[in-house]
């Protein structure tokens, strides 16, 4: 597949900005669907809204005489705030730092009469980070069967031990910062201030730093206005689609060339769809532009503030449909004139200039595009509606605008074959100095859009490319001697071209294949993973199928499996092939097998004279069953030996299953 790069941006403080941001809006954006749901039961059932329901809105009493708690206040003071800790700290360190981090938000939220969302959004990614460092001093450590009593255990005491620090002091801390934060909002309000916030936000947006401003400050600022007031200025701070929506009318009258020509439909998405980012392209190609932005916004916000309008709970994505979904019951008027005012002023503006000025837009839509994907870091996702990139469209052929740190290779069950791939590009982008760059494998249901590149065998290649899409993808035949594996290579060098790798010299001297000292035969026998009695070095299957019962067998003789999973083999097999390259296959269940696996084993069975695999010459089979990635030390081993033809010729020549655990030692480092 081809791959394109640009070069790799200058580290800034904007780019410093835009990863906090991302970061922020990485636990937010995942659980707008909740805030919307709180939005709407406010809307609908609190004191004012327009069904009031006592039981529901938690005003009044009950039969009893007591306060109605009703939904709306639990929702917002413990659903929300744990939902955004536990995303963040699942962010940092899978779902047991997100459980860590709900945990310690719960100390936060125990000590402050007030909803905890910046707290969440500290203590959640805390816990994880915290959590992922003390993981560290036992890895390796904890004595075979005291694993689950020793994760357990340390999370539940560090996670209370951080909701007791929470409690009793980061409590204070985000209340004071909340008090004071929506005292300078106040001022700002009460002197007719707040719209000079717009000659920060609007550029801010077009540099892509508007989601360290939106959800780091202004939503947990709105929700807890909304709270007091019933309703918020702040959440259309930002979301406001009018200023964009200005701009692009002004193109469809008076611009030329493409941007004109692409301007009805990139208004249709930012103002119905809520993608703001697509009109920023268009204030690239003509800078002076932001100036029109800058007016929708100060018109928007003042509309909002004369009129008392607002919003009930964020707006997001910032579309029409979502602004008037969340808007307040009594301020729809005001909220309408705000947008329609403000993609009013915005487009005089815009026109004004284009009219008056020699270039009306003509400049190249493509080139704008592309630099505001230099900015945003990654592919945009609706840039294939400005530039005609079909491709784009799909996901493939992603233009990488930072440096490939992380790599993952993909499978169905994410421990055979991705296992094995990662291995062989491990050590080739080693050998080619860069050793900090992290290629790991996981399974396809396991992906998350994190990656720099994501490697697939083509079968699979579709279903990968949903869940990851700002990545490049790789399709490949096979995992141990594809030729993509050098493009990979090509990438990563030219991505991380500005900085010169430490440990280049050290790492390109090292012989990409059996070059360490190793550990011996027996260490490997020690971890009860690939056994003396796993290893047959002639087979008696002739065929695929029969060889795959084969090695399956091996893994049930060792009690590692059940019969089940012998059977998740051959469905594995039938959905994609496990041929690896150089006469290897590795059969393995699909990821819901799992459950069938008792503990990891390894079994090798040699068949001299080769079997048909699918149109494919095999003549070693490796039946594998792992958990908890303890299976990876020999897959490792024997994706070094099978990417060298004299250790792969060494095997086939051997006469003793010693020689080959021999073998297998001499490359595990």
């Amino acid at each position: 597949m081809a791959t394109e790069t640009v070069a790799k941006p200058r580290t800034s403080a904007r780019v410093g900005v835009q990863k906090f941001g991302t970061f922020l809006s990485g636990m937010i954006m995942p659980n707008i669907g909740a805030f919307i749901a709180w939005g709407l039961i406010t809307a609908l059932f609190i004191k004012v809204g327009w069904i009031p329901v006592p039981e529901l809105g938690g005003f009044g009493t009950n039969d009893k005489g007591a306060p109605n708690v009703g939904i709306v206040g639990p929702m917002v003071t413990y659903l929300l705030p744990i939902l955004i800790a536990y995303t963040g700290g699942r962010m940092v360190y899978d779902v047991r730092g997100g459980v860590v981090g709900a945990i310690a938000t719960m100390g936060v939220i125990a000590g402050t009469d007030s909803p905890m969302f910046i707290g969440a959004m500290i203590m959640g990614p805390l816990g994880g980070w915290t959590m992922k460092q003390l993981d560290r001093l036992w890895d390796g450590k904890i004595r075979p069967g005291f694993e689950m009593l020793v994760n357990n255990f340390s999370a539940g005491i560090w996670g209370a031990a951080l909701a007791l620090g929470g409690f009793y002091g980061l409590s204070w801390v985000v209340k004071r910062f909340t008090e004071g934060a929506g005292t300078v909002v106040e001022f700002l309000v009460n002197n007719g201030l707040l719209p000079l916030t717009s000659i920060f936000i609007e550029p801010a947006k077009v540099l892509f730093l508007n989601n360290a401003i939106n959800h780091g400050v202004l939503t947990p600022l709105g929700i807890q206005q909304s709270l007091d007031h019933g309703k918020s200025i702040l959440f259309l701070l930002e979301a406001n689609p009018g200023p964009g929506l200005g701009i692009l009318l002004a193109y469809m009258f008076f611009g030329r060339g493409a941007a004109r020509a692409s301007a009805p439909g990139a208004a249709i998405i930012q103002f119905f769809g809520g993608i703001h980012e697509i009109y920023f392209p268009y204030v690239l190609m003509k800078p002076i532009l932001i100036l029109a932005a800058i007016g929708g916004g100060m018109t928007g916000i003042a509309t909002l503030a004369i009129t008392n309008s607002g919003l009930v709970a964020p707006a997001a994505p910032g579309s029409i449909i979502a602004v008037l979904a969340q808007t307040s019951r009594d301020s729809y008027i005001g909220v309408i004139l705000s947008v329609v005012l403000a993609a009013t002023v915005s487009f005089l503006i815009a026109s004004l200039i284009l009219r008056t000025s020699k270039n009306k837009g003509e400049d190249d839509l493509t080139e704008a595009t592309s630099r505001m994907e230099a900015m945003k870091g990654k592919k945009s996702s609706v840039s294939s509606a400005l530039t005609g990139d079909a491709a784009a469209s799909r996901g493939e052929g992603t233009v990488l605008t930072r440096p490939v740190q992380n790599i993952v290779f993909a499978c169905d069950a994410g421990m055979g074959s991705s296992a094995m791939g990662a291995s062989v590009l491990r050590n080739k982008i080693k050998a080619a100095g860069f050793p900090d760059v992290k290629v790991t494998n996981s399974a396809i249901a396991n992906l998350s859009d994190s990656y720099d590149v994501v490697v697939t065998h083509e079968d699979l290649t579709e279903r990968a490319q949903p869940k990851t899409s700002s990545a490049v993808h790789y399709s490949v035949d096979n995992f141990m001697n594809s030729p993509k594996y050098d493009e990979i290579v090509d990438l990563v060098r030219s991505s991380n071209s500005e900085a010169a790798p430490a440990e280049a010299g050290t790492a390109a001297a090292t012989p990409a294949h059996g070059a360490h000292a190793a550990e011996p035969a027996a260490a490997v026998e020690g971890k009860a993973v690939l056994l003396r009695d796993s290893v047959i070095l002639n087979g008696k299957a002739t065929d695929r199928d029969a060889a795959i019962d084969e090695a399956g067998q091996l893994l049930l003789d060792r009690g590692a499996v059940d019969m089940s999973y012998v059977h998740a083999m051959h469905e594995r097999e039938e959905s994609v092939s496990t041929y690896m390259g150089s006469f290897l296959a590795i059969p393995h269940g699909t990821n819901a097998a799992k459950e069938h696996i008792n503990h990891s084993a390894v079994s090798i069975i040699r068949y001299p004279e080769g079997i048909d695999w699918g149109g494919k010459q095999v003549k070693f089979v490796v039946g594998v069953a792992g958990i908890n990635n303890e299976h990876l030390h020999i897959l490792s081993s024997i994706a070094k030996i099978f990417t060298n033809k004299a250790q792969v010729a060494q095997l086939e020549e051997a006469t003793t299953v010693d020689e080959v655990l021999e073998l297998f030692g001499k490359v595990n480092a």
